[in-house]
């Protein structure tokens, strides 16, 4: 991963569903100033991501912000109707808000991407947890293989808050 400690959060364009319909935004303004989880995965509907990943933090998601932050970011190499369907079937509408990296334009510029062709996905991110304040990153969890949820896990984060 090319994003370290300290760096900012670069400014790209991703997308997420506002009033059910889809509308590119820069990150940014997205995420805003503040203390707040970014958390990327491989995809939606996916195993790990549905099983453990996406569902730790609705389950934790009260726990976190009682640590100080105000807001759970979600991002994946899909599209933004697919997230947040996916977010609406996990519960997670009031709790996480679900971002869309179609073009990994994101992906790409955090260094997180990883070839996921001999599964049938394609080019997709890896599996990481930022703990960002005022847009720069404060903590980041990557792992190693992107079947692993550990340290990106919400618990896992919880563990550095």
């Amino acid at each position: 991963m090319k994003l370290n400690i300290k760096d900012q959060i670069p400014g790209i364009e991703i997308f997420h569903l506002v009033d059910g319909q889809p509308k590119i935004s820069n990150i940014i303004e997205i995420l805003g100033k503040g203390k707040i989880i970014l958390f990327g995965l491989p995809g939606a509907f996916t195993s790990t991501c549905s099983k453990l990943h996406l569902p730790g933090y609705v389950a934790n998601a009260d726990k976190i912000k009682a640590k100080g932050i105000e807001n759970i970011f979600c991002i994946s190499v899909n599209d933004p109707y697919v997230m947040n369907a996916w977010g609406e079937a996990n519960n997670a509408t009031n709790k996480i808000k679900m971002l869309s990296d179609p073009y990994l334009l994101f992906t790409k510029a955090i260094g997180a991407e990883v070839d996921r062709n001999s599964k049938g996905m394609g080019i997709r991110s890896n599996r990481y947890a930022m703990v960002i304040e005022n847009l720069e990153v404060i903590n980041i969890q990557v792992e190693k293989e992107t079947k692993q949820c550990g340290l990106s896990s919400a618990e896992g984060v919880l563990e550095i808050l």
